[in-house]
C-alpha cells in the first residue's frame, strides 16, 4: 500500500528531521521487521516511513499525551483546537495552566492535547521548549495567521496510527527499545551534542541530556550491535561525538536548520549518521 503523502509531523520540533529526511532515507534498511524510534519529537521519519508495525517513545509526557489523543479522539481534538485564538493575551493565558498543578489535573487528555498542539503553532519559532520545573516557557510568536487546526494532516495521522500496529510509549531510551529483536530496525535522534557553549538546547524536556547521556546511548547502541539489531542514529559532528562513534559506519550530512535564535545561526551546518551496517 502506498504511504498517504498527508500523513506528516503535527508539530514543529526542534531538530526535526524534516530537512535531513532525503539524506536519512538513503541509509535506512529496506526490510525490518518493528521500527523503533525512542526519541520520536515531531516524527518526521516515522511519518515519512509509515511502517507497519512501530514503537515510538519520547520522554516528553505532552508529546506522547498529543499522538495518543490524535490516534483515539482526533475528532474532539479538532473541535476543541477551535476554540482557541490567535492572541497574546490569550497565548498566555492558556501558556499558564500548567504553573497551577491543581488546575492542570483537571484538564482532560484532549485538552492537554489542544493546549500544547495551539501552543506549538502560536508560539515563537514553532519553539517547544520546557523550564527545569517542566513548565512550556516559549513566548507568544505574532504570527499573522497560523494554521491552529490542521484538520487534514491531523486526520490523516489519526488513520495512520490506527491502521499501524503502533506502541506508544513515555519512558528512558533504554526502556523504550527493550522490547528489539534482531530483524528489529532502531533509529535514534537524541538531543544533539552542542557544536558551541552558547547553541546548547535540550530544553524539549526538564532533563536535560548531557554527554554523559550520549555516553549512556553508545553503550546501548554497543550491546545492540552486538545482538545482531541494526540502528541509524544521528547527532551533530562534534569532535566528541565523532570520537565517541569511531568504531562505526559515520556519513556526514548537511542539514539546514531553521530553529535558532538568531537569524544567522540558521542555514547549513555539518551532522552526522552512524550505522552499525553497511
Amino acid at each position: 500500500m502506498k504511504n498517504d503523502e498527508l500523513v506528516t509531523p503535527v508539530v514543529k520540533w526542534v531538530g526535526g528531521k524534516r530537512q535531513l529526511l532525503p539524506e536519512i532515507k538513503k541509509y535506512i534498511p529496506s526490510h525490518y521487521s518493528t521500527y523503533y524510534e525512542p526519541f520520536v519529537g515531531g516524527g518526521a521519519v516515522l511519518f515519512h516511513l509509515q511502517p507497519k508495525k512501530a514503537v515510538i517513545n519520547d520522554i516528553n509526557e505532552e508529546l506522547i499525551n498529543l499522538y495518543q489523543v490524535i490516534k483515539d479522539n482526533v475528532d474532539e481534538l479538532i473541535e476543541d483546537l477551535k476554540k482557541h485564538k490567535n492572541e497574546a493575551e490569550y497565548f498566555y493565558k492558556i501558556r499558564e495552566l500548567d504553573r497551577d498543578i491543581e488546575k492542570y489535573r483537571k484538564l482532560s487528555p484532549v485538552q492537554k492535547a489542544s493546549r500544547i498542539h495551539y501552543l506549538n503553532k502560536t508560539c515563537y519559532n514553532g519553539l517547544f521548549r520546557v523550564n527545569s520545573q517542566g513548565q512550556f516557557n516559549t513566548p507568544f510568536g505574532r504570527y499573522k495567521n497560523p494554521n491552529i487546526v490542521n484538520e487534514a494532516t491531523l486526520r490523516a495521522v489519526s488513520e495512520y496510527f490506527n491502521r499501524a500496529n503502533i506502541t506508544f510509549k513515555c519512558c528512558d531510551f533504554e526502556e523504550a527499545v527493550k522490547g528489539a529483536r534482531k530483524g528489529s530496525f532502531i533509529y535514534f535522534d537524541p538531543p544533539y551534542d552542542p557544536i558551541s557553549d552558547t547553541s546548547s538546547f535540550t530544553g524539549y524536556d526538564k532533563g536535560g541530556f548531557n554527554r554523559e547521556e550520549q555516553k549512556r546511548l553508545k553503550k546501548l547502541c554497543d550491546r545492540l550491535d552486538k545482538r545482531g539489531i541494526n540502528f541509524l542514529l544521528s547527532n551533530s559532528k562534534t569532535e566528541f561525538i565523532l570520537e565517541l562513534y569511531k568504531d562505526y559506519n559515520i556519513e556526514i550530512v548537511q542539514a539546514n536548520r531553521t530553529i535558532n535564535s538568531k537569524g544567522n545561526g540558521r542555514g547549513a551546518v555539518d551532522e552526522i549518521l552512524v550505522m552499525n551496517y553497511g
